[in-house]
């Protein structure tokens, strides 16, 4: 399975703005800008993001492994925060992830609970590939 977010961008880097969407349209069109990155300026930015999509994933995985042991999970509620800084020597870098989770499931012990979010959270594909990827890249000046 393939899916797909795009970016558009206009203009320079502080002054310039842009729009990002996903295949499914769920995000459409959503303003993104050195300001929403950086400071406080009206609109989302990709860190703000990538914390949605792994607070997600983190929640999908959790209750995968529910699941695989036999239980059933009232709610899941996670929250991804990232932290974003600025290095000296490599610019912004993202520098931590920290998940952040809330679980109702009547019946599970602690012990049980634990083992269940550690195997989530070496199994969700996020917190993998944040790890390390391949990326590539096919670049076009037109």
């Amino acid at each position: 399975m393939n899916r797909s977010g795009s970016a558009v961008w206009h203009g320079s880097l502080k002054e310039g703005n842009g729009t990002i969407s996903t295949q499914s349209t769920a995000l459409k069109d959503l303003q993104y800008s050195f300001g929403s990155r950086f400071a406080e300026g009206v609109g989302t930015n990709p860190e703000e993001l990538l914390g949605a999509a792994h607070a997600g994933c983190f929640s999908m995985a959790l209750s995968a492994q529910f699941t695989e042991a036999g239980l059933v999970p009232d709610t899941i509620e996670t929250t991804a925060q990232v932290t974003l800084e600025i290095l000296k020597d490599g610019g912004p870098t993202i520098t931590k992830i920290h998940l952040t989770t809330k679980v109702k499931a009547p019946g599970v012990d602690k012990a049980k609970f634990d083992e269940l979010a550690h195997k989530a959270k070496e199994g969700c594909p996020l917190s993998k590939v944040l790890k390390a990827a391949e990326i590539t890249l096919d670049a076009t000046l037109v």
